[in-house]
C-alpha cells in the first residue's frame, strides 16, 4: 500500500476545472464523480486472510489496509497520506489475491505453460477476477455521465499529452470541451448524412404538392436533430444545434428547389410529346383558313385536358402549361387576326376574353406563392418546436445526471466521514464535514440559450 504514494499527487499533477471553485471545495469532490473503481489486484500472495482469527474476504483485507494511524509525526503522515487520498478518490474499491500460478520449476515458463499445469487455486482466482472485470467493472466517463469510446480516448490523451508538453497542468474541464467541439462538430455531420441518406430513399421526387414533401420532410428531420442530441454534449449555447438547424433549412430548400426542377423537367418533356403534333400542324397552315382559330383552340382545350390528366407531373404543372401558353401567344394571336370567318368585334371579344384568363392566372400565381410561404413558415415553427423539444429533454436527462454524481459524492463523503469518527479521527472529519456542506450549497444549474 506504501507504494502506491502517487496517488498523493493527483492534485498536483491534475486538475478537473480550469478555474478554482469559488467555495472552497476541494477539487478531489470533482474527480470522486467519474473516477473508476479501484481494483488492488495483489499477485504471489502468501498471507492468510484472516483477522482476530477469523476469515476475512480480499475486500475486508484491502480496508483494513487503508485504516489510518493516529498520530501528527512526518512518519505517520506519510503511512496516511495515500490512504486517505484511495478513501478520497475512490469511492469503489476491490482487492483480488492471486497465489502463485505454478510450482516454481514452471515460474519461468509461464508463456508456454498449458493450463492444466496451472494451479487450480490461481486459476479459479483468475477467474473471479476476469468475471468481475468484464461484467462489473463500469464504462469509462466523464463528468456529466459522457461514455468514453476509442475515439474519444484518443482525443482526450492527446489532449493531455500537449497540455504537458508545453508545461501546463491537464485539465479535465478544458480537455473535455476540446472533445465536445470535435464530437459535436461530427455528430452534425452524422446529422446531415442521416437526413439526406433517409429524404434520398423515401422521398420519390417529384411530389405532386410542397405540403407532401415537407410532410415527409418533418419525421426526417425529427431523426436527425435526434442522431445530433444522441452524439453531442457540452454544445455550449447550442452554437452545434444552430448550425444543424442551419445546415437542415438549407438541405430543405435544396430538396424542394431540386423538387421543382424534376416537376419542370418532366413536364417540358410532357408538353413537347402533347403539344409537338399541334405545333406541327401550325406550322403546315392547318388553321389558317376561316374557322382556323376556334378549331386551333379546339385542338388546343383537348391537349391541355390530356396534359392534366397526366400522372406525376409534380407541383409545376399549372406553371409549366402558363409558360408553354405564353411562349405561343403570338401563334394564337395571329390565328385570331386572320381568321377572316370572325368579325372585329367578336375579335375583340376573344381578346378580351383572353386579358381576363391571364389575368386569373396571375391571380392564381401569387396565392400559390402565399401558400407556399405560409407553408414554409410553418414548417420553420415546427422545426423550432422541434428543436427546444429535444433540448429540453436532453438538459433534463443530464441535469438528472449531474444530480446523480453530486449526490454520489455526497454519499461517498458522508460514508468516509462516519469511517474517520469511527477510527477517531476528529479533524479530519471536520474538514470533510466542512467540505460536504460546500458541496451541498452547490446544485446542478440548468443553463439554456434558446436557439
Amino acid at each position: 500500500m506504501d507504494q502506491l504514494h502517487y496517488v498523493t499527487e493527483l492534485t498536483d499533477l491534475i486538475k478537473s476545472k480550469s478555474l478554482p471553485e469559488q467555495d472552497g471545495v476541494d477539487d478531489s469532490a470533482n474527480f470522486v464523480g467519474f473516477f473508476p473503481t479501484f481494483v488492488w489486484a495483489l499477485r504471489d500472495f502468501s498471507l492468510e486472510l484472516e483477522a482476530n482469527g477469523k476469515p476475512i474476504t480480499a475486500d475486508e483485507y484491502l480496508e483494513r489496509s487503508l485504516t489510518l494511524k493516529k498520530g501528527s509525526d512526518m512518519k505517520i503522515k506519510s503511512f496516511n497520506e495515500p490512504r486517505l487520498c484511495i478513501r478520497k478518490f475512490f469511492p469503489k474499491r476491490r482487492c483480488f489475491v492471486f497465489d502463485r500460478p505454478a510450482q516454481r520449476k514452471y515460474l519461468s515458463k509461464l508463456e508456454t505453460l498449458r493450463e492444466e499445469d496451472l494451479s487450480d487455486e490461481f486459476v479459479e482466482q483468475v477467474a473471479e477476477f476476469t468475471s468481475y472485470i468484464f461484467s462489473s467493472s463500469d464504462v469509462k466517463t466523464l463528468s456529466g455521465g459522457i461514455i468514453v469510446n476509442g475515439p474519444r480516448l484518443q482525443s482526450l490523451v492527446l489532449t493531455y499529452v500537449n497540455a504537458i508538453r508545453s508545461g501546463e497542468l491537464p485539465c479535465m474541464e478544458n480537455a473535455v470541451l476540446t472533445l465536445a467541439q470535435i464530437e459535436n462538430s461530427a455528430a452534425v455531420q452524422k446529422a446531415i448524412e442521416h437526413y439526406e441518406e433517409q429524404m434520398n430513399q423515401k422521398v420519390q421526387l417529384p411530389t405532386e404538392t410542397l405540403k407532401e414533401l415537407l410532410d415527409l420532410h418533418r419525421p426526417i428531420e425529427r431523426e436527425a436533430i435526434e442522431v445530433f442530441m444522441k452524439n453531442s454534449f457540452k454544445d455550449i449555447d447550442q452554437k452545434f444545434q444552430r448550425e444543424l438547424g442551419d445546415q437542415l433549412v438549407a438541405k430543405r430548400d435544396a430538396f424542394v428547389k431540386k423538387n421543382m426542377d424534376v416537376s419542370s423537367a418532366r413536364c417540358s418533356d410532357l408538353l413537347e410529346d402533347i403539344f409537338g403534333p399541334l405545333e406541327e400542324e401550325v406550322k403546315q397552315g392547318t388553321f389558317s383558313k376561316p374557322g382556323g382559330y376556334h378549331l386551333f383552340l379546339q385542338k388546343k382545350q383537348e391537349l391541355e385536358k390530356k396534359y392534366n390528366q397526366a400522372p406525376g407531373k409534380g407541383l409545376q404543372a399549372e406553371e409549366m402549361l402558363k409558360k408553354y401558353f405564353e411562349s405561343k401567344e403570338d401563334v394564337a394571336e395571329t390565328l385570331l387576326r386572320t381568321d377572316k370567318s370572325l368579325t372585329e368585334a367578336a375579335k375583340e371579344i376573344e381578346v378580351e376574353r383572353i386579358k381576363a384568363e391571364t389575368a386569373e392566372a396571375a391571380n392564381r400565381e401569387l396565392e400559390n406563392k402565399q401558400k407556399k410561404f405560409e407553408l414554409l413558415m410553418e414548417q420553420k415553427e415546427k422545426s423550432y418546436q422541434e428543436h427546444v423539444k429535444q433540448l429540453t429533454e436532453k438538459m433534463q436527462k443530464e441535469r438528472e445526471q449531474l444530480i446523480a454524481e453530486h449526490n454520489k459524492i455526497i454519499s461517498h463523503k458522508l460514508q468516509e466521514q462516519e469511517r474517520l469518527l469511527k477510527e477517531g479521527f476528529q479533524n479530519e472529519s471536520r474538514k470533510l464535514h466542512q467540505e460536504i456542506e460546500s458541496i451541498k450549497r452547490r446544485r446542478p444549474s440548468q443553463k439554456c440559450t434558446i436557439l
